[in-house]
């Protein structure tokens, strides 16, 4: 994910009577606009985890909670876990690109060298047939395998780890491994160390999530709690953005479409019709929309809609109307 710069068009300042940057939410609101970098376990589906972790935090009236992008029950690692709110931003964390450490079994001896040959035919673009069992149209599908490493080869057995695009299937990978040496192969072993922004060395197991509501119910300590559960906007944080001013936040919020003149700052990366997220000057998330001009146009334009709204995040009656 490439770097952010961050272009001025102009200068706002922010009230602090409304709203409030993520990190200082109130806990029970934190805690509504949370996300939990979790480590799945073998054996439960995503689905069933992400309940569990629903009832773990029922006490803060949280009702519902959703994932970004399914786990197999036998495939461990990171499993974004969204929470009342933050369950509007899983689109966009489902888009995300993924990493894997998988081991990959031959069916039959081959040497090392082709098989270091054949991972490099595999980087790139390449095409994808969904498995029978992934409930996703059976037709070819492009995704981008944007980096493929060994680590190991022991025997039929070769470890690796896989950077690529959102949709991607390890285990299909594996196949068609097998398919281009003539040889058969399949996955073995899987597990997600990276999606978008959360990474495995970030990430907490159910206990640790339990511990942290506990010792808050207890203790009336927020800091374990605060550590495990992130505000809702590192979910975006590979998204390009647009920072509104405080008198542009109740119509967005409202779903108007947002207009040049309530924009202060933005990234310099934004291309037309890319889902892109529109911030306040605290922090927060708005909403999600869709760009109508690229950065430069932004920059540049007096007048005009940078951006429609596809969805809005931020509860309406946060900032005062102005319209």
């Amino acid at each position: 994910m490439s770097s952010q710069q961050i272009l001025v068009k102009q200068d706002s300042a922010t009230d602090e009577k409304y709203g409030s940057s993520p990190e200082k939410r109130k806990i029970e609101d934190y805690v509504k606009n949370g996300l939990i970098n979790l480590d799945k376990p073998k054996g439960p589906t995503s689905h069933e985890v992400a309940a569990w972790v629903r009832n773990i935090f029922s006490q803060f009236g949280v009702t519902k909670a959703g994932h970004s992008g399914t786990l197999d029950p036998n495939v461990t690692g990171v499993l974004p876990i969204a929470l009342q709110n933050s369950v509007k931003i899983i689109p966009a964390l489902i888009r995300a690109p993924k990493e894997y450490v998988a081991i990959m079994h031959l069916h039959k001896p081959v040497s090392e060298d082709i098989i270091r040959q054949t991972f490099r035919k595999f980087t790139g673009e390449i095409e994808q047939m969904p498995p029978k069992l992934s409930g996703v149209k059976k037709q070819l599908r492009k995704r981008n395998i944007y980096y493929l490493k060994i680590l190991e080869i022991d025997g039929q057995d070769v470890l690796f780890r896989v950077g690529c695009e959102a949709g991607t299937y390890i285990r299909t990978l594996c196949v068609d491994f097998g398919k281009s040496l003539g040889i058969g192969a399949h996955m073995q072993e899987l597990r997600r160390t990276k999606a978008g922004n959360f990474e495995e060395s970030d990430s907490v197991n159910l206990q640790a999530v339990k511990d942290a509501v506990e010792f808050y119910l207890k203790n009336n300590d927020e800091s374990e709690l605060r550590r495990v559960v992130l505000p809702l906007e590192y979910g975006v944080r590979h998204l390009e953005k647009i920072f509104i001013k405080d008198n542009a936040v109740s119509a967005v919020s409202n779903g108007a479409p947002l207009h040049v003149g309530g924009i202060s700052k933005l990234t310099d990366k934004i291309k037309p019709d890319e889902m892109i997220a529109i911030m306040s000057l605290k922090g927060e998330l708005v909403a999600f929309g869709s760009a109508e001009m690229n950065s430069e146009q932004i920059m540049k334009s007096e007048r005009g809609i940078a951006a429609k709204i596809n969805r809005v995040v931020l509860q309406a009656g946060k900032y005062p109307r102005t319209w």
